[in-house]
């Protein structure tokens, strides 16, 4: 491998900035000991509002000696080990690799120089293997032709051609070629950065571009925008490259462009989650149609459908869970967009289920299954319908709320990242899907039930694929009540005696929610989230 020659760096060091730090609580410290420069200048500095931070040595889970017992989190692995690795300790270390903080570490570890500078103000470019992510200084894009093109742009590999990206600097042409191999738009990097080109001088320093962007940039080949599952592969990975780039104070700045690589007019129901990663507007291919363009910082993160990225797709080794990467995305997201916290008045459990206004798979009984929960006194119930309707803030707001989420197969389960990290996810049915939410709710580290008797579940046909073809996820379908609170009531069970569900009750009057009586949880509780594992 070789050593990266350049770090990108995001913020000023001169003077800290602790206003625009803006992080969770729970991040600071692995925040803190990541940015050795800020943790001395905050160690000095008495105004720092940060000394306790300071003082904790938490790491992420990247870096060089970060020891077990300093990361962020841990995660678990309780299901067995046998037939998929030889040890107990290498089934945690396959989960770290594949879910958590130690993906990032790997594609650190992947990192080459492809072009390299000479001087300061020379252009450079490394990328990690088959180009999944990128990173670059003084870089060259030329977006002239695209004024002559009409039709619309996405998920195309021909935006650019050769001698349309490059820099000055000495371009490594066969290391380059060696890790085209991912050439798929969503996949890798590999479409653009083939016609990566040494150019005959330094475009900012000779003046070659149109327009020179100063603050870091962020290139994103984005996924389905309407559909919450794939969308937030795009999410989920600028976070994860924002760790990848996080050797300095500023690499969670939300003072940086991001440029969304396609001429569609951004629009999605989901858009108020960039407010987390930027304070600026977004831009597409439009922006700088028919001009040539120099950044001086400019990253290509990792993509939604990269061969065993994250998290489309992952395969992941059974037995483990909880990622310490997906519980800080998930805080991150929430804290960023300032979703708040309800104080509890009561010691219900606060369920909420997810009733789908589409034409496939609702649920037919619904209203008897909501009517069967809400004669349980232990229960608060609310049934929702996520949909334009609903601000995606005020939908944050309903989940971070919530003990347990009902829903059936589909995209509003990808909410679950977002549950407290006490809580449940009951998959009504998985649809002949079964690893999907299963997946993602063990990532996340969350409590998954599902559906455990077909003999209580009533299709109201056998579903036609609109490609022909009978198909689970093309109908409706109706539950058995009892079984259906039975379900619900493992899922609570689970809640209540979980200690983070016990601490949020702190300061309830018990007197006020009937027959309930204070819950104390057993230390020694085995929290495995799957019945299975």
């Amino acid at each position: 491998m070789f050593e990266s020659l350049f770090v990108l760096c995001l913020v000023a060091a001169s003077g800290a900035d602790y206003a625009s730090i803006n992080l969770p609580s729970e991040h600071l410290s692995a925040f803190f000991s990541n940015n050795e420069a800020l943790r001395d200048e905050c160690l000095e500095d008495e105004d720092c509002p940060y000394k306790d931070y300071v003082e904790e040595t938490k790491c992420w889970g990247y870096e060089d000696k970060c020891e077990e017992e300093r990361k962020y989190l841990r995660p678990e692995c309780p299901g067995d080990h046998r037939g998929w690795v030889k040890t107990k300790a290498d089934q945690g270390r396959t989960f770290d690799t594949q879910a958590d903080f130690g993906y990032v570490k790997q594609q650190m570890k992947e990192m080459m120089v492809l072009c390299e500078p000479m001087f300061p103000d020379d252009s450079s470019l490394e990328c990690s293997e088959h180009l999944r992510f990128c990173r670059g200084r003084n870089l060259m894009m030329n977006f002239t032709a695209l004024a002559q093109r009409d039709e619309p742009l996405r998920y195309k590999m021909d935006v650019l051609k050769m001698g349309e990206i490059g820099g000055y600097c000495d371009l490594y042409q066969e290391r380059l070629n060696e890790n085209l191999d991912h050439m798929s738009p969503l996949q890798s990097w590999a479409p653009e950065m083939r016609f990566f080109t040494r150019l005959n001088e330094r475009p900012i320093v000779e003046g070659s571009c149109d327009v020179v962007i100063e603050k870091p940039t962020f290139i994103m080949k984005i996924d389905a925008i309407v559909n919450m599952y794939h969308h937030f592969c795009d999410f989920f990975n600028l976070y994860a490259s924002q760790h990848l780039n996080a050797t300095e104070a500023g690499a969670f700045s939300t003072d940086i462009h991001i440029l969304v690589w396609e001429t569609f007019n951004y629009q999605s129901a989901f858009e108020a989650t960039f407010e987390a990663f930027t304070e600026n507007p977004i831009w597409d291919l439009k922006t700088f149609r028919g001009r040539t363009v120099c950044f001086k910082n400019i990253i290509f993160p990792l993509l939604p459908r990269m061969i065993f990225g994250l998290y489309y797709n992952t395969p992941i080794i059974y037995g483990c869970q909880n990622s310490g990467l997906f519980n800080a995305f998930s805080k991150h997201v929430l804290h960023r967009l300032r979703i708040p916290q309800v104080k509890r008045t009561d010691a219900k459990v606060k369920i909420t289920l997810l009733s789908r206004d589409t034409k496939y798979r609702k649920i037919l009984n619904e209203a008897e299954l909501v009517e069967a929960l809400e004669r349980n006194e232990e229960y608060s119930v609310e049934r929702v319908v996520f949909n334009k309707e609903i601000s995606f803030k005020k939908q944050l707001e309903v989940i971070k709320n919530s003990d347990v989420l009902i829903g059936i197969h589909g995209a509003g389960l990808t909410h679950a990242l977002f549950l407290p990290d006490w809580a449940a996810v009951f998959e009504l049915y998985n649809c002949e899907d079964a690893n999907c939410y299963m997946d993602l709710t063990r990532l996340r580290g969350l409590k998954y039930v599902t559906w455990e008797d077909d003999s209580k579940l009533f299709a109201e046909d056998e579903g036609t694929h609109p490609e022909g073809g009978a198909h689970a996820k093309f109908t409706n379908y109706s539950f058995d009540v009892d079984e259906f609170a039975r379900l619900v009531a493992k899922a609570a069970d689970y809640v209540k005696k979980h200690p983070g569900f016990v601490e949020s009750l702190e300061g309830v009057e018990y007197s006020s929610v009937g027959s309930a009586e204070p819950i104390e949880y057993d230390e020694s509780y085995d929290f495995d989230l799957r019945d299975e594992l």
